[in-house]
C-alpha cells in the first residue's frame, strides 16, 4: 500500500521547512489568499532541495480572509482565468527555481464552493486543462470536482485531510462549526492508518463512507502542524504503507 503526504504551504504561517523535510508533495500558495513571488521562489527552491513535488494552490482573491470567504458573482470565465493566473505564475517561477508543478488543489473557499457547485468546478477543471492537461487534478472524493475533473479527462488525485472531520456525504465539516479541526497528533495519526487502510472515511455521525485515498493532507497553517506530520509519517512506516508522491 502506497500513499502521497501533502502539506498547503507558501502561506506565510508556520514553519515550511520543516513540513518540506516530511512531506512527499506541497501545494503552493501563488499570491491571491497568500504568498508572492518571492516567497513560491523559497519555497520551490526548498521543495526541491527535499525532493519534493509542487502544486498551485489557487483561491479566490481574498488575502484579508485567507481565501476562506467566498466571493458571488463571478462569472465560469473568470474563475477560469482568475485560476490559470495563479497556476501560471507558480509554473513561471518554478521554472526560475528549476523545479516543476505537477499538480492544482484549489484552496479554501474556491475549493469548498467548487465541490458542491458544477459551475465552479467546471470552470477550475478548464483552467487546468488549458494551462496543461498533463497536470494532476487533486480532488476531494464524492464532489463536484470530480466530475468536472473527469468530464476535462484530467488525471484525478484523491485526497483525504488528515486534521479536518467529515460530514455524512463525505465533505469536509465547516471550520466555523466546533471539532472541524482536529488537533491531537496520536489521535489523528490512528485515524490516518484507518483512512487509508480502509479506503474510507468516518463521518463525525460515525457513518463510514467509502472512498478512494490517494494522498494525505495536514494543512501548514493548523496549530502543531509539524508534530502532527511527523507524527503521521511515522504511524504510516510503522503500519508498512508506502510513503511516496503519486506518480
Amino acid at each position: 500500500m502506497k500513499v502521497d503526504l501533502n502539506c498547503d504551504l507558501g502561506e506565510g504561517v508556520g514553519d515550511d521547512e520543516a513540513m518540506l523535510g516530511i512531506a512527499t508533495s506541497a501545494s503552493v500558495a501563488c499570491g491571491f489568499h497568500a504568498g508572492d513571488q518571492d516567497i513560491m521562489l523559497k519555497t520551490a527552491q526548498l521543495a526541491k532541495q527535499h525532493g519534493v513535488r509542487i502544486g498551485a494552490h489557487p483561491s479566490y482573491h481574498d488575502r484579508d480572509n485567507f481565501g476562506r470567504r467566498p466571493i458571488p458573482g463571478l462569472s465560469a470565465s473568470q474563475i477560469e482565468a482568475m485560476v490559470a493566473y495563479q497556476i501560471g505564475a507558480l509554473m513561471a517561477v518554478a521554472a526560475v527555481a528549476g523545479h516543476k508543478v505537477t499538480h492544482v488543489k484549489a484552496h479554501g473557499a474556491l475549493s469548498n464552493v467548487g465541490c458542491a457547485d458544477d459551475v465552479t468546478a467546471r470552470a477550475i477543471a478548464a483552467a487546468i486543462r488549458a494551462v496543461d492537461r498533463d497536470l494532476c487534478f487533486v480532488v476531494l472524493p464524492n464532489s463536484a470536482l470530480v466530475r468536472a475533473g473527469e468530464a476535462a479527462g484530467l488525471r484525478l488525485i484523491y485526497e483525504i485531510y488528515a486534521d479536518r472531520a467529515y460530514e455524512d456525504d463525505a465533505q469536509l465539516v465547516p471550520r466555523r462549526k466546533p471539532g472541524a479541526v482536529l488537533h491531537d497528533m496520536n489521535q489523528i495519526a490512528q485515524r490516518v492508518i484507518r483512512m487509508v487502510q480502509d479506503q474510507a472515511v468516518t463521518s463525525v455521525s460515525g457513518k463510514t463512507i467509502r472512498i478512494p485515498v490517494d494522498t494525505v493532507c495536514i494543512h501548514g497553517d493548523t496549530p502543531g502542524a509539524v508534530d502532527i506530520a511527523r507524527a503521521v509519517r511515522r504511524s504510516l512506516a510503522a503500519h508498512d504503507i508506502h510513503i511516496a508522491p503519486f506518480a
